[in-house]
């Protein structure tokens, strides 16, 4: 054979090589790439019947497939450059995954979580080596899948698939309650409850691994016949371990307040001594954003943080950040060392929780946020002005559990700004700019300015059998003293001027008990400070028990079970400052007015538990 012939002949070969189908494949792989990609839940359960959408640079659609019995989907024969992807599907959000870079001969996989609030898509690094991500599933993938192929193969499956078997409902463990409530208004300046009311709380979770709770609160004052209503939603996800995640919360209310409408007039010129209703004037409108989170750094360190922005509008606007933290050191057998920090409104977070803890056996995180939703941003009005009062606390603990006894100390230092007392006067002030009526429109709000104390605390709690406790406390804490001068009080500021803080002892004690047989809850503390001095409420960040004086009895009593009745009942009943402690006089003018930040106050109710 000729050297002619040779090259003739090798030339052929060599062009048939290149028009085979291997070599159109190979020289395919060179220019174009492919995305693979799988469809889960929360829960990782595979998703089948998910549209997937794939968009180029232009946001044009390019391609669509749905995902198989396995949440697999593939797009293969891409040109190389950049694409976006979208995967949409009935009872969760849409995941959208944007500038996915796909570059000659690579494979890239997506992995698409989708959930009922926030939805995900993660991408594995491309691979350098063509079909490297081409395994025996992912060919099925293409073959059957309806952008690679328009021919879809029906496989029959034999018995139920597995994927089935882990699909759990997306709503359980749906739990609530419905409270009725009549009486006398809250306890602190600034409390939400009603004269009358209702209040209902519901929890469930979500995929199993989520929690949403939804509470509301609404009624109306008897005195003014103005409305009120609250609205609270609480979002929390569990962690991988099994322990609470972090925590989410929007709280609202929108109260109309007496005596501020365009016809109130200040009724201390009638001589009555409270603020008369009028016009509703403008509504107090709140909203706060909450959010809650802990870190275990350690087996015995355990930090919980967080966060509140709170929202307030009446006659001006104001906004105000509140963080807050605890540390809790865990020191074995010597007990345990905590340290706290608030700043701002108060931690509804943390006190509801820990305040309740011992009364509410029940639905405890459903009766916490109904006590969160039942407190205000202390508010008042100085020249006119809607002030927020603001608190800055720092506080250091110890615990310590002896058998069926535990002891407890603490420090703390507290600062106020703008305090928002309740004032029962007649007052005399000329005008109304320094007196916001009160809510149950049988007190005034009076903003007594600023103030500092400190404090120290240590109690003891006795547990006596297993349905009953007895806790004694001492301490020494600032309480509020006012200046008998009749000239102190001519004015709002004269007022301010004429209170101060002096240091006193304080003695407590508080007994809780569940009567076997029928079920009863009673509680019952009793704080004393001495005659003539007001101690501020102090919600204690580290400690078993409120800074509180006065007598304050709850108690709960479940009802009898009805036959086809699902839930229970459970009537309640609760008394506060019963003894009218705490009741500081000041002079305005002349005239004896009462300052106090716990008025007396009877409230009952029918719960009931579903």
């Amino acid at each position: 054979m000729s050297f002619r012939t040779s090259s003739i002949a090798i030339g052929l070969l060599a062009g048939a090589a290149l028009l085979s189908p291997q070599a159109q494949a190979g020289s395919s792989l060179l220019v174009s790439g492919a995305l693979y990609g799988d469809v889960h839940n929360n829960t990782g359960v595979p998703q089948m019947g998910a549209t997937v959408y794939l968009y180029n640079q232009l946001d044009q659609m390019i391609r669509k497939t749905l995902t198989t019995e396995g949440g697999r989907f593939a797009f293969d024969s891409l040109p190389a450059g950049t694409y976006s992807l979208r995967v949409t599907m009935a009872s969760f959000f849409p995941a959208v995954r944007p500038n996915i870079a796909i570059a000659p001969g690579s494979e890239n996989l997506l992995h698409v979580n989708l959930g009922t609030l926030f939805s995900a898509i993660d991408i594995a690094p491309p691979s350098g080596v063509p079909g490297a991500l081409m395994s025996d599933d992912w060919k099925w993938v293409l073959r059957t899948s309806s952008a690679t192929r328009p021919v879809l193969r029906l496989t029959p499956v034999s018995g139920p698939s597995n994927s089935h078997r882990h699909l759990a409902p997306n709503f359980t463990e749906v739990t609530g309650l419905v409270k009725l409530s009549a009486g006398d208004s809250g306890p602190v300046a600034g409390s939400g409850a009603q004269d009358f009311g209702t209040a209902f709380a519901v929890s469930s979770r979500v995929n199993g691994v989520s929690q949403v709770r939804l509470s509301g609160d609404v009624g109306y004052i008897a005195n003014s016949g103005l409305p009120t209503a609250a609205f609270r939603t609480t979002y929390s996800r569990d962690q991988d371990d099994g322990q609470p995640g972090p925590q989410m919360t929007v709280t609202m209310h929108q109260i109309y307040f007496p005596g501020l409408g365009p016809g109130a007039t200040l009724s201390a010129n009638s001589g009555t001594g409270y603020p008369s209703t009028g016009d509703p004037g403008p509504a107090l409108r709140t909203i706060s954003l909450g959010a809650l989170d802990r870190l275990q750094i350690n087996d015995d360190t355990l930090l919980e943080y967080g966060s509140n922005v709170d929202s307030v509008s009446l006659i001006q606007h104001e906004t105000r950040m509140s963080p807050f933290a605890r540390l809790t050191g865990n020191l074995g057998d010597s007990g345990a060392v905590m340290l706290a920090f608030s700043s701002g409104t108060p931690a509804s977070q943390i006190l509801t929780r820990d305040n309740l803890a011992g009364l509410e056996s029940s639905n405890p995180e459903l009766n916490q946020d109904l006590a969160a939703l039942s407190q205000l941003p202390a508010i008042s009005l100085e020249d006119d002005r809607t002030r927020l009062e603001g608190q800055r606390n720092f506080e250091a603990g110890y615990r310590l559990t002896r058998g069926s006894r535990k002891y407890y100390a603490a420090v703390y230092t507290q600062s106020v700004s703008n305090a928002a007392f309740n004032m029962a006067s007649p007052p005399v002030f000329s005008t109304r700019a320094d007196l916001l009526p009160a809510l149950d429109g049988n007190y005034y709000v009076f903003d007594l300015g600023d103030f500092q104390r400190a404090g120290y605390v240590a109690a003891v709690t006795q547990g006596i059998g297993d349905h009953a406790d007895f806790t004694l406390s001492a301490g020494r804490s600032g309480d509020l003293i006012s200046d008998p001068s009749p000239a102190s009080g001519a004015s709002a500021p004269g007022v301010r001027d004429g209170i101060r803080s002096e240091q006193r002892f304080f003695v407590m004690a508080r007994a809780s008990a569940a009567i076997p047989g029928i079920g009863m809850r009673v509680a019952a503390s009793y704080g004393w400070t001495g005659d003539g001095a007001l101690m501020p409420t102090y919600y204690s960040l580290t400690g078993p028990m409120n800074q509180e004086q006065g007598l304050n009895i709850a108690i709960h009593q479940p009802l009898p079970h009805m036959v086809g009745f699902k839930g229970r009942l459970e009537a309640t009943a609760e008394l506060l400052n019963a003894l009218a402690n705490g009741y500081l006089p000041v002079s305005t003018a002349g005239h004896c007015s009462v300052l106090t930040d716990a008025p007396r106050a009877l409230r009952g109710g029918l719960s009931f538990v579903f």
